[in-house]
């Protein structure tokens, strides 16, 4: 055990008391060996009862003193020592706590991170003061200190105003204190000695400069000796002067322990590259604070490593002698221990050995492997798992952790107690799993650059803020599809009832063989039920909260009607990675659903309970699958999609239950695949390409009849009359040509296989209709209604001078496709103004203004998510806008649109007014969620997923 030295008193005050005691005259002692030997037994007791009257008021002195001991600490500063009575030094600041407002000021200024007076008096005077006592060091510093910490961050030299080597070191209280006589100005008490205390006392800024190097090297030789008591490993460690070669002063101390002065035994190194005894460190880090005892360099006990093994083949190769008696032996200091477990004279043995009694130094506890650690810890664990099973029913977690928690606070470390203890409660410090899920997922990190992250701030921090990746794997599971239990009844046909299904193989269940189709693609998907229940879930709030918002009962059960919006879009070409795997295209398709509204049946009526707000957001457009195809190829489309279709239609005639708020619940659903642009409209259902005689999917009309026919028309296609005209396609009943045949079907040429609803498509109804105002633009500058027959070269001319003149009015860039955001830059009255420059002829100008007058008044009543509620004027003048739109197309612009119109120009005039009327709105379900899915697909794929083809899709999914 390692006795406190702050207690003990000085050797000069030792002496000086021992001077005291030789000074008492031999009359005082015959008296008091007479007092001793002679008095009665009354008086004796008298005797005795002053004494413990005196014993008492020498307690009180002590307190007294002590009390006045830290008022003088009070009037002095922490750095320099100097006193706070002088003019110059009354303005004090605390040692502890936040820096003022102008040192913070200049901190931000300079853009420093410390905010804290212990933080900057460390970085500036290098002193810590995070480990000081009040009964030993002073809690203020003086205003000249303060000033030096600013020009230290003004970039002024400081050292001229405050050497390195003029800090304050402060001792304990005792009867010479230094502190107590410089404050009282000379006056001593009569029972203390002159005030010498290790040789020094207080300076001030003007004397340390002259600095005297006889009292510097006293003070660091007595520092020497105060360490080689704390250590005392005398009877443990061999001294140099056991080395059996004389060899050069340099080299002794190079391979002698700092503190100690032994040859090292089982050396460690610390971060500033010193070198001691494991033990000798360790006991001095105990005792004098995690630093270096040769530099004051932090320095924490797992900091230590083991130094260079060719510093320890030197250190091994030192001949030594041996220092048992009679044994006059050299032997190599590696094989000492070996040597000395030869010999008989256990007494020798014991006054010598190393800790371990030979063989290989001992190795501190932390730097074992967990497999020693568990060997050298096996009786402690064995007592304190008979402690837990006694007194704590067995937890051993509990009563380890506590000894660990009393064990930091005992040490004042309570920062980590604290941490501890809101683990043990758990509270922990750290992030949440889900939550750093979110942060990986939204700042688009990988796996790789996660860890490196977590890595890096566990470092740093010592903490374990970010989770490790298999946690969050772990929490990535209760997000994904494939958790929640649930039951369909009646059992959804030709679907396994596992509802523990993840992410699966999109071409699982594909029968291959050598004639079938080759389907080299990639596909990845979730089973649409087990993604409808993980929606649901993820809304289970809103659920609630909307039955609350209705006054519906809670414990109601259904029947609740979900309406899901599907959406599926080729993105087109997508980067190709560098990896492993089949060669695939450079085209992808994504097939989404949002969950657009829920309704319950409440008596008679039906009350919506949830409204997707933002039903075009990609944080509500939950992918269902992705695949690396191209849309235009039917055959691998068809045999990705048809499981998912499957899946689809048996869910219609099912019912889902599933537990929401701790009640099992019903739930139908409702599938409105709206989300298709034309293309894959006349994909999936089977109607011939965009080029067809017949211009429409929603009614039966020719492009020479739209035309002619700009506004009246209604919808009439539907997936049950595709499939029948599919069949009259297939079977050809009535034995007609092509041509009659081809007229019965309108333009059906293929089997549908994915039920649409006949809609417009938003987002590409906007986009196709620019691309046509941009076609216009083009024929109004190169004045076609003039000249219809121009060469195509003429028409590349008028194309250039559009171009330009747009990049340089509206700074719109050309581009090789329409994009959304180009054509709502170009479709705007600014645009027509620029374009009209180009344009010679006034009475076009006014012509192509009101075109694009009557458009933009059309435009919000197709984008708007609820136009009865967003632009109710604009809907009721809709009819009367439409009509005027085509009466100029059919006038003013015939030499475009004589017979023939385009696709969207059709949808726009015709069949908007009805769409709105069935479904309320057509912005609401257009596919811009999905493309918005587009979007993060490519940057999940370029960032996020592995490298191997295998695995990117379900990583991106």
């Amino acid at each position: 055990k390692v006795r406190s030295f702050e207690k003990t008193p000085s050797d000069d005050s030792q002496h000086m008391n021992k001077d005291q005691a030789e000074e008492v005259t031999p009359s005082k002692k015959e008296s008091m060996l007479c007092k001793d030997t002679t008095v009665p037994r009354g008086e004796k007791m008298d005797f005795m009862g002053n004494r413990q009257a005196l014993e008492k008021d020498a307690v009180d002195m002590k307190a007294q003193d002590n009390k006045a001991h830290q008022n003088n600490l009070k009037q002095l500063c922490r750095i320099c020592g100097a006193s706070f009575k002088t003019d110059c030094y009354k303005r004090t600041h605390p040692v502890h706590g936040p820096v003022d407002d102008e040192t913070l000021w200049l901190l931000r200024k300079k853009e420093k991170k410390a905010t804290s007076w212990p933080d900057l008096i460390a970085k500036v005077f290098k002193i810590d003061v995070r480990g000081d006592v009040d009964t030993i060091h002073p809690t203020r510093f003086c205003h000249n200190c303060w000033s030096i910490i600013h020009r230290k961050f003004s970039n002024i030299p400081y050292e001229v105003y405050f050497p390195r080597n003029s800090t304050m070191e402060w001792q304990p209280h005792s009867p010479n204190c230094n502190v107590c006589h410089t404050t009282s100005q000379g006056v001593k008490r009569k029972s203390q000695p002159p005030s010498v205390q290790h040789g020094k006392r207080v300076k001030t800024i003007a004397e340390r400069p002259r600095i005297n190097r006889g009292v510097k090297n006293q003070a660091q030789t007595n520092n020497k000796n105060l360490l080689k008591e704390v250590v005392n490993c005398k009877n443990t460690h061999l001294g140099t002067k056991l080395l059996a070669v004389d060899y050069p002063a340099d080299f002794i101390k190079s391979v002698s322990c700092q503190i100690c002065e032994h040859i090292l035994a089982d050396p460690v190194e610390t971060t500033c590259r010193h070198v001691f005894c494991r033990t000798c460190i360790l006991k001095c880090i105990k005792v004098m604070g995690s630093y270096c005892p040769s530099c004051w360099y932090p320095c924490f006990p797992t900091d230590l490593v083991t130094p260079v093994k060719s510093f320890l083949n030197i250190l091994d190769c030192l001949s030594i002698r041996c220092p048992v008696k009679e044994c006059d032996e050299e032997v190599l200091y590696g094989k000492y221990g070996q040597h000395l477990s030869n010999h008989k004279e256990m007494k020798g043995r014991e006054l010598y050995s190393h800790i371990n009694k030979g063989g290989r130094p001992r190795q501190h506890l932390l730097s074992l492997t967990r497999r020693a650690q568990k060997h050298r810890l096996r009786e402690l664990k064995r007592q304190v798992k008979a402690f837990a099973e006694k007194e704590e029913g067995g937890d051993i977690k509990a009563v380890c952790m506590t000894l660990f928690l009393l064990a930091l606070r005992a040490k004042n470390e309570h920062r980590q107690a604290d941490e501890l203890e809101a683990i043990m409660q758990g509270r922990g410090s750290g992030l949440h799993p889900a939550v750093c899920l979110a942060i990986r997922v939204n700042t688009f990190l990988s796996c790789s650059q996660y860890h490196k992250m977590y890595r890096t701030v566990k470092a740093v921090t010592g903490r374990q803020i970010f989770q490790p990746l298999h946690a969050l794997r772990t929490a990535e599971k209760a997000l994904l599809p494939g958790y929640h239990p649930f039951e369909w009844k009646p059992p959804l046909k030709n679907v396994s009832t596992n509802t523990e299904v993840g992410i699966i193989d999109g071409l699982s269940g594909l029968p291959l063989s050598i004639d079938e189709y080759p389907v080299d693609t990639i596909a990845k998907r979730f089973r649409y039920d087990a993604a409808l229940v993980c929606a649901l879930k993820d809304m289970e709030e809103e659920i609630l909260e909307g039955m609350k918002a209705k006054h519906l009962d809670d414990y109601l059960n259904g029947p609740f009607t979900v309406v899901v919006k599907e959406c599926c879009d080729g993105m087109g070409d997508v980067s190709e990675k560098h990896g492993s795997g089949p060669a695939v295209p450079e085209k992808a398709v994504r097939f989404s659903f949002t969950v657009m509204n829920i309704a319950v049946a409440h008596g008679n009526e039906s009350k919506r309970i949830f409204e997707e707000v933002k039903p075009n957001s990609e944080l509500c457009c939950k992918p269902l699958c992705l695949m690396l195809a191209d849309e235009s190829d039917h055959e691998t489309l068809t045999a990705i999609l048809s499981p998912l279709i499957a899946e689809r239609e048996a869910m219609k005639n099912s019912e889902l239950l599933l537990e929401m708020g701790g009640i099992l619940r019903t739930f139908k659903f409702v599938f409105r695949g709206t989300g298709y642009d034309e293309k894959l409209v006349r994909e999936v259902e089977g109607l011939e390409a965009s080029g067809s005689t017949y211009i429409c999917t929603l009614c039966d009309a020719t492009r020479l009849e739209a035309s002619q026919n700009l506004v009246f028309h209604s919808i009439t296609r539907s997936h049950a009359e595709n499939l029948e005209r599919y069949e009259i396609w297939r079977s050809n009943p009535y034995h007609e040509s092509i041509d009659e045949l081809r007229d019965r079907v309108k333009g059906v040429s293929a089997k549908p296989f994915i039920e649409t609803v006949p809609s417009i498509d938003a987002l590409h109804c906007d986009i196709g209709n620019a691309t046509e105002f941009y076609r216009i633009f083009q024929m109004e500058i190169g004045e076609v209604y003039k000249n219809p027959d121009v060469s195509k070269e003429e028409r590349k001319r008028w194309q250039l001078t559009l171009d330009k003149h747009l990049r340089k009015k509206m700074n719109l860039k050309p581009m090789m496709r329409m994009s959304g955001n180009f054509a709502r830059k170009l479709m705007s009255k600014e645009t027509v103004e620029a374009v009209c420059e180009l344009i010679k002829c006034k009475e076009r100008h006014e012509a192509l203004k009101e075109l694009m007058d009557l458009y933009l008044k059309m435009k919000p009543v197709w984008r708007s998510s609820c136009p009865a509620k967003e632009c109710p004027e604009l809907l009721c003048q809709y009819s009367y806008n439409s009509q005027r739109f085509a009466e100029l197309l059919s006038t003013k612009f015939k030499y475009r649109y004589e017979g023939k119109i385009t696709n969207y120009f059709h949808k726009t005039l015709a069949h908007v007014p009805e769409i709105i009327e069935r479904d309320g709105s057509i912005g609401a379900w257009a596919s811009e969620g999905n493309e918005s899915g587009n979007k993060l697909f490519r940057r999940f794929r370029k960032m996020n997923a592995r490298q191997s083809k295998c695995y990117e899709m379900e990583d991106v999914l």
